[in-house]
């Protein structure tokens, strides 16, 4: 469940972000209201997966969602270029974010767990 937190955190942490963008500095009422709102619900969720997860690994996951997310939704719907450097770093950090959670498998696998 706690896997399922973060992500859930870490897809509204992208919706949250695009929305700062949107807001222009939250002097747009509309995108303003709903990025906070967004926050909120994100960190609702990444909260509740550090209570199951390791906190390096639930906010690196986090993090990294988010991160990966809000890149590929600058370059496909906000017009900020598209670049083979900037897929080979995003793909990077996702191969990252699954190493750590293969690794975090592991070490619960050993007798470790949270």
């Amino acid at each position: 469940m706690g896997w399922i937190y973060v992500i859930i955190g870490g897809v509204l942490e992208i919706g949250w972000a695009t929305g700062l963008s949107l807001s222009e500095g939250f002097t747009k009422p509309g995108p303003s209201i709903i990025t906070s709102v967004l926050i909120l619900i994100s960190f609702y969720f990444f909260s509740n997966s550090m209570k199951l997860l390791p906190i390096g690994t639930a906010y690196a996951v986090f993090t990294g969602i988010g991160a990966a997310g809000t890149a590929v939704v600058g370059m496909v719907f906000l017009n900020e270029g598209f670049s083979l450097l900037k897929v080979v770093f995003i793909s990077l950090l996702i191969f990252g974010v699954i190493g750590l959670k293969m690794s975090d498998k592991e070490e619960n696998d050993a007798g470790r767990s949270y």
